[in-house]
């Protein structure tokens, strides 16, 4: 038997969430490694499982449907941008699946990246991206911004994040600002990478952006004061213990 590839093994969409009719999809994108052709690890996508549980719950009556997008391979791989490629599948499916749906892509680790650099697909109305994984400084640089245009866009990153530099997220939402007054970036103060300690507020903060970007419900006032502030303040606003939407 032929060994599977990520060329020959697909990129699929997990079980979904959430409203038994889509209106909007929040697409869930997990870790990954810098360099890998293994398969995708389950641990990974077991991570953000809380995270759709909780959007497909609090959006179910407004019709919002949320799926955990299974990689061919657990790399970003160089060039290739493996990660990416899968999001960009994962939207088109959705579009075959549920039509002109809006669409928020949510992602942590390489699946942050992934969803920043996928956002130009013209389904994305918005991109979370929980500490999003930047080899060096010189990708934080170069990554390109303009397919965020038009977008609702929010970083959030653990200051003690020992896995993805908090700083490198901040050099690219300050990039990312000058091209889309839309784009905001809060600081866990203290969390690290999975972002454990303060589990409760992020997911608050999460179903706040993702149901106020596909909805149009209003925002929490710390995420719409971060949204309207200019750098930096907008761009290292502190989460607070026992945040929660108004």
């Amino acid at each position: 038997m032929a060994q599977e590839t990520s060329a020959t093994r697909p990129a699929r969409l997990g079980r979904a969430t959430g409203a038994s009719s889509a209106q909007a999809v929040a697409l869930l994108l997990p870790a990954g490694e810098e360099e890998s052709s293994r398969r995708p690890s389950r641990l990974a996508a077991a991570s953000v499982w809380s995270l759709a549980r909780r959007l497909g719950r609090t959006g179910r009556g407004e019709g919002l449907v949320a799926h955990t997008v299974h990689y061919r391979v657990r790399g970003w791989n160089g060039v290739a941008a493996e990660a990416a490629q899968d999001a960009e599948w994962a939207l088109e499916e959705v579009v075959r699946r549920y039509g002109d749906v809006p669409v928020a892509l949510v992602g942590t680790d390489v699946g942050g990246r992934a969803a920043l650099r996928a956002a130009g697909h013209e389904a994305v109305v918005s991109v979370l991206a929980l500490a999003p994984w930047l080899p060096d400084a010189q990708a934080a640089d170069a990554e390109p911004v303009r397919q965020l245009s038009g977008r609702t866009v929010l970083f959030v990153h653990g200051t003690n994040d020992a896995r993805t530099d908090p700083e490198l997220s901040y050099r690219l939402a300050v990039r990312a600002k000058k091209a889309n007054r839309d784009v905001s970036r809060f600081e866990v103060h203290s969390d690290g990478h999975g972002l454990h300690q303060h589990r409760p507020e992020v997911l608050a903060l999460a179903a706040d952006f993702v149901m106020g970007s596909l909805f149009g419900r209003p925002y929490s006032r710390p995420l719409a004061d971060a949204l309207a502030a200019p750098p930096p303040i907008g761009l290292r606003m502190p989460l607070a213990a026992g945040f929660a939407p108004a």
